[in-house]
């Protein structure tokens, strides 16, 4: 039975790169390799492996990159280190209770906007 992988690598620029595949490792040298050069992780090598996830079921292994894609860094990091507990909370609007620093940044007015990632 094939197996697939959601992964995160981190970016030189400190930034992250979600994907999936069926061989983890060939896809790992490809990127550290920089075999596509209009990829986004070209620019940015070298780059780590900092989270992996296995799966049997291509389409699980493609909605989990989706739904991580859509996340913002700070759930990430706690997804990649290893913090489960943390990712409902992490879940919560913005708009429910924005950072300190957009706070700041909106001069305390109490809008509640923000962006997702």
């Amino acid at each position: 039975m094939e197996k697939y992988s959601t992964y995160i690598l981190q970016c030189s620029d400190g930034s992250y790169y979600v994907g999936v595949t069926n061989d983890i490792d060939r896809r790992l040298y490809e990127h550290q390799e920089g075999h596509n050069t209009k990829a986004y992780t070209f620019r940015r090598r070298p780059v780590k492996l900092v989270f992996c996830e296995h799966f049997h079921d291509i389409n699980q292994a493609i909605d989990f990159e989706k739904q991580i894609k859509g996340w913002r860094r700070a759930k990430k990091e706690a997804l990649i280190n290893g913090q489960w507990d943390k990712l409902p909370e992490l879940s919560k609007n913005y708009t429910d209770n924005p950072p300190a620093t957009l706070r700041q940044a909106q001069g305390d007015s109490g809008y509640g906007g923000g962006e997702s990632n």
